[in-house]
């Protein structure tokens, strides 16, 4: 029954469209006497706020790369891209035979260094007697040479003792002090021998998600080589290049809408987090990060458009269901006194069930919906 109703409408509008072709505007006089829409509705022209589409990435807010701190092959892998891990959790496992080598190395040459602080201390404890022998020797010669008891052959040999104790107790102690430096050096070595023996096992620094996993058993780890990729710092944010002329209407912590693509076109609502200062010199654009809400189906780079306030324009709406499609063409009813005309449009975005009308209509036409004809009686 619907066919037999539209059938008549739909060969008035052909012949209306092939008519028109040569023309950019279709004539409003070519009525159509048969139609007689089963409604009408008007077509309104409402103010809309404009908005400038900067377009960006969806990134975690803190994406950590973890990377081996010493040279070594890879053993064990213990997580997967996707994996959510907590802080202190083991990553990888490196081969830790050099490291444990070295260590064991270092803890004897500071065994070493110990034994030989001792001996030195032993040197030392020997060079005091000495010297505090030599000392009271000289102090009661050099008594007994003022009193013309003893000769100064005699008196030159106990200062001679003296100074040569007193030599050697200073030789003694200069080698307490560096054997107690080797062994503070030895220390050290030791102390970085452990940290890098520790190094080998490395683990969560943060609690996060795997995002992705770039070693297997068996590589070469070393530093500067990113081994996994981690996710960090709770929800996600589009991270989005405005371009200069306006970043001055974004400002922190500004409520701003973010469409993603991958969701459908669902708008997300967003709060600017964070704007860098610097313009890249190229694209004189700034990066503007937005934070964004917990989404099921949102994941790091998605890509996505963060909608720009930039004031409001007046725009014609229609309801969908007044414009008919032909191809390309795109036509209204409008009521014209007791006709009908048919008029080409143009539509740009769809609004919840009404369509902007970008030309062909100025707003405040009554527009016809559905179709009753008298030849389809």
């Amino acid at each position: 029954m619907m066919t037999k109703f539209l059938s008549p409408f739909l060969v008035v509008l052909a012949v209306f469209i092939l008519t028109a072709c040569g023309s950019d505007t279709p004539s409003r006089d070519a009525s159509v006497p048969s139609f007689k829409p089963s409604a009408t509705a008007m077509a309104e022209r409402v103010p809309l706020p404009r908005l400038h589409e900067a377009v960006g990435t969806v990134k975690a807010k803190t994406d950590t790369r973890v990377e081996a701190q010493v040279t070594g092959r890879v053993l064990k892998v213990l997580v997967r891209p996707g994996d959510k891990v907590n802080a202190g959790e083991t990553l990888l496992v490196l081969d830790s035979q050099a490291s444990q080598a070295q260590l064991e190395r270092s803890i004897q040459a500071k065994s070493s260094a110990a034994s030989m602080t001792r001996q030195a201390r032993d040197v030392l404890a020997a060079a005091k007697a000495a010297f505090a022998k030599a000392e009271s020797t000289y102090k009661r010669m050099n008594t007994l040479f003022e009193q013309k008891v003893v000769t100064a052959e005699e008196m030159e040999k106990s200062e001679s003792a003296f100074l040569q104790a007193k030599a050697g107790l200073g030789q003694a102690e200069q080698g307490v002090a560096a054997a107690e430096a080797r062994v503070r050096e030895a220390g050290k070595v030791v102390e970085e021998a452990e940290i890098g023996l520790g190094y080998t096992t490395i683990t969560a620094q943060e609690s996060g998600e795997v995002a992705r996993r770039l070693v297997e058993p068996g590589d070469l780890a070393f530093p500067g080589k990113e081994l996994l990729s981690l996710q960090t710092g709770g929800s996600l944010q589009l991270e989005a290049m405005v371009r200069e002329s306006l970043i001055g209407r974004i400002s922190l912590h500004d409520k701003l809408s973010v469409k993603v693509t991958a969701l459908g076109g669902e708008v997300l609502a967003g709060e600017v987090a964070e704007i860098e200062p610097l313009a890249d010199p190229v694209t004189r654009s700034f990066l503007v990060k937005v934070r964004l809400p917990e989404v099921p189906g949102l994941y790091p780079g998605m890509f996505g458009r963060l909608l720009v306030p930039l004031g409001q324009e007046e725009a014609v709406l229609v309801p969908e269901r007044a414009i008919t499609r032909v191809g390309q063409l795109e036509t209204v009813m409008v009521r014209d006194g007791d006709n009908w005309l048919p008029v080409y449009v143009r539509t740009g975005k769809n609004l919840d069930g009404r369509v902007e009308v970008l030309s062909g209509l100025s707003g405040g036409e009554t527009l016809g919906i559905g179709f009753s004809g008298d030849g389809g009686q």
